[in-house]
């Protein structure tokens, strides 16, 4: 039998592939960029600079300050968010054009060949040799072009995008813009091929496996000959078979599906355990030669909703708590590097999150990916509000999502870790929604579409405010009548009292805020609800409340992805089995802010020592243990128990501590009186060297890895200085680049696609970017008083 080949080629060497067989190749690298307005059919690339894919050009654009008639101050000094740009980042939009020439082989010709993109943000047009070929409409989830019979193959062909970021009202937060994802160049055989998104792999019972694939069949022959096989995380095949299956030619594509296939003692699924498999079907010609081959990872596992439990993972009560945050990565905007994910999902995953909500818009596949192999539940969100507005702005949105819909769960579906489907976001009480009923029709027929493709998962949508029937105020709102998941954005209050006039109902908190954290928790029935997803709790670019902040600043992480204090609140909840026992010193107090209706009120919280002497501060202890002491200087100065209310529970507040330099402990015990935990903190002096630490033991030299490296700012005794604020200037030699800078201070004026920044509190962050040369990296750290030193990494294949 002749062995079939899935070709993913990652170097882009446009040669004739072996014969029949399918080619993936990355066009990621070498494009010209230009941000301004370009005419595609007399294109001249010569000044443009050389980029590489994933971008994000809008990163790199200046802030834009409010005008002086914006600039309505708070009682904090910041002012207002009245600004146009304000919920965008402060950013101008515009637009920004990538060219690229390839040469196809002539032994392409007579086979289909197709440009894949996995997104261009926000809306995008694609040419070829200066003719409109495609485009999108919502950069949010990918397409494909045929260009078979528009290429000149043996001679150079011109492909050029326009993306754009939409007028400022298109977005409620920040899109970035540009060639943010992949994009790929595929070839198949053009009479026999797969279709897009082909494999749909479903499990039942724990053991059984159920495959169906998308063939194309433009032969003369009313069947197909496939092999499927079954493939353990270890490469052992544990099924494989091949067979002749009946075609109907006069439909475009088939949807066969293969018998089902019982995999004895299965290894399941679950978020401490994330094991899958691999289905791979191969497609032969009737000469028995391979022409075509895909596959897909998949996990064995069975999720359950219901009232009486919320939701099981293979029939155990699995509580979901999670954090709904934008898809960008602080300072690297919206590009969709696989690292930066990978990191701020273990740095959650640290802290005790199993979940995430993707709002309000599919992430990345690769995003996806990791939620598969590092163990979370993903509700996977397809829109914020059903308006040409908030999709893109230039296209009804009635005539977008026949297509987009299709295009995200075929794409999605293999996923383990999507346990739940959402249409959309906080829409229901816009007058200007479709058929004028609140949503009603609307859901009704997204779901109908949604489950052609996908019928074993529940589908809701997050709802905001809970709102009212129309009929009564007694009532939840009528889409809330409708959803198989009643998921309701800061509303958690009305789950007892809408669960005792609906018994059906189950309920998920989708958005919870920082603000009410721990009643919001506390206060569900946690045996009964599905779980709940923290806003903001990474601070991101966009939805800024006043300049100078240029984004949300509420999350328990800084855009830098240092811990605040309330991060350990989050701890001490979520991971109750670990005794959590963290300091928070008042800096700030609350300032009351709407937003969304929801009013946040939140306390300016640092955890250093660094005071004046005298000072009377309020001091709060985060932990999960029975009771604290607070010791200062050897001296105990108060006592407190922990309590079962949730208004107060895990957080305990010491008033009226005066501060003396030295140290401040708190201790945690259990009950029993036995020390479980400690928090220790100093008081500081002078900054006399910085630390440099590298965050990825293994960096890759394959144009994409990243390599995040944390500067600290030390004393003689090696404790942070915190009142650093020196500029750093860095610079690289070897094949790495630098492509953002942080410090974790969403008001700074500096900018991240440089290669300097001031220290923060301490502390700064730079992110490189490797080349495809392995070898030495050497990050060399310039202070403002000239001091500097050398970091040496290195990357390999």
């Amino acid at each position: 039998m002749q062995k079939p080949i899935c070709t993913l080629l990652t170097l882009f060497l446009l040669a004739a592939p072996a014969m029949g067989q399918r080619t993936v190749e990355y066009l990621n690298d070498g494009w010209k960029f230009h941000w301004g307005q370009a005419d595609p059919q007399h294109l001249n690339t010569e000044g443009w600079r050389t980029v590489d894919v994933p971008h994000d050009f809008q990163i790199e654009q200046p802030w834009v300050a409010p005008s002086a008639d914006e600039r309505e101050n708070n009682s904090d000094g910041a002012s207002n968010f009245k600004s146009r740009l304000s919920a965008r980042a402060f950013k101008e939009m515009g637009e920004g054009w990538y060219v690229k020439t390839i040469t196809p082989d002539a032994g392409w010709q007579g086979r289909r060949v197709l440009i894949d993109f996995e997104g261009i943000m926000y809306v995008g047009d694609v040419y070829l040799n200066g003719e409109r070929v495609g485009g999108t409409d919502y950069g949010y989830v990918g397409f494909e072009i045929d260009l078979s019979r528009k290429l000149r193959y043996g001679q150079p062909n011109t492909i050029a995008v326009r993306a754009s970021t939409g007028s400022p009202t298109d977005s409620r937060w920040y899109t970035g813009g540009g060639l943010f994802r992949n994009v790929h160049l595929v070839t198949t055989d053009a009479q026999l091929y797969f279709a897009r998104h082909p494999l749909y792999v479903t499990t039942t019972d724990n053991r059984e496996v159920h495959v169906q694939v998308e063939v194309a069949n433009l032969t003369k022959y009313n069947s197909v000959n496939l092999q499927l096989e079954l493939i353990d995380n270890t490469g052992r095949t544990v099924y494989a078979k091949r067979q002749d299956m009946p075609y109907m030619r006069r439909y475009k594509t088939n949807e066969l599906r293969w018998e089902p296939v019982v995999v004895s003692d299965a290894h399941l699924w679950n978020i401490d355990d994330p094991y899958r498999y691999t289905a791979r079907v191969t497609l032969y010609n009737h000469e028995g030669r391979a022409v075509d081959c895909v596959s897909t990872r998949f996990g064995i596992r069975n999720f359950e909703i219901g009232p009486d439990f919320g939701l099981k993972l293979n029939g155990r009560k699995l509580l979901l708590k999670g954090i709904a945050n934008h898809h960008t990565l602080g300072a690297l905007g919206a590009a969709a590097y696989p690292r930066a994910m990978e990191k701020r999902l273990k740095l959650l995953k640290d802290f005790g999150f199993n979940h995430v909500r993707t709002s309000h818009n599919p992430y990345s596949e690769s995003f996806l990916n990791l939620c598969d192999s590092l163990g979370f539940v993903v509700v996977d969100e397809l829109y914020d509000k059903w308006l040409q507005q908030y999709t893109g702005g230039r296209t009804p949105w009635m005539q977008q999502w026949p297509y987009q819909l299709p295009e995200w769960i075929k794409r999605d579906r293999n996923h383990p870790c999507v346990a739940l489907w959402s249409l959309g976001n906080e829409l229901q009480t816009y007058a200007n929604l479709p058929f004028d009923d609140g949503g009603v029709t609307p859901y009704r027929m997204l779901k109908a579409v949604l489950q052609r493709y996908d019928d074993t998962r529940k589908v809701t949508v997050a709802m905001h405010p809970r709102g009212r029937n129309l009929q009564t105020d007694s009532l939840p709102c009528d889409l809330a009548l409708q959803t198989d998941v009643q998921a309701y954005n800061y509303r958690y209050m009305y789950f007892p009292g809408d669960g005792r006039k609906f018994p059906w109902m189950t309920f998920y908190q989708s958005e919870a805020n920082l603000s009410m954290m721990g009643p919001n928790f506390f206060g569900m029935d946690l045996d009964k609800v599905i779980g709940l997803a923290y806003w903001g709790m990474i601070d991101y670019l966009g939805e800024s409340m006043g300049w100078p902040r240029k984004g949300w600043t509420d999350g328990v992480f800084d855009i830098s992805l240092q811990p605040k204090p309330m991060a350990w609140l989050l701890r001490s909840m979520f991971k109750p089995e670990e005794p959590v026992c963290h300091i928070g010193i008042v800096d700030s107090k609350a300032r009351q802010t709407e937003w969304n209706g929801i009013v946040f009120s939140n306390d300016g919280m640092s955890d250093h020592w660094n005071r004046i002497p005298g000072q009377q501060l309020t001091v709060k202890v985060f932990t999960n243990a029975h009771r604290v002491e607070l010791v200062e200087n050897g001296h105990k100065i108060a006592e407190q128990a922990n309590t079962a209310d949730p208004q107060k529970r895990n957080q305990l507040q010491f008033d009226q501590v005066t501060y003396q330099p030295g140290w401040l402990e708190a201790v945690a015990y259990d009950e029993k009186g036995k020390r479980v935990a400690s928090h220790r903190i100093e008081t500081a002096g002078e900054m006399k060297r910085l630390k440099a630490e590298p965050d990825a033991e293994v960096w890759h030299a394959d144009g994409q890895d990243l390599q995040h490296v944390r500067i600290t700012a030390l004393d003689s005794r090696g404790r942070r200085a915190v009142s650093a604020q020196q500029r750093l200037t860095f610079s690289v030699t070897g094949d790495a680049r630098i492509v953002a800078v942080d410090n974790g201070n969403n008001a700074s004026d500096e900018l991240h696609a440089v290669a300097e920044r001031s220290l923060c509190n301490g502390s700064a962050l730079v992110i490189l970017r490797a080349g495809k040369k392995a070898g030495k990296v050497v990050l060399t750290i310039r202070d403002d008083k000239g001091k500097s030193q050398k970091l040496v990494l290195n990357t390999v294949k």
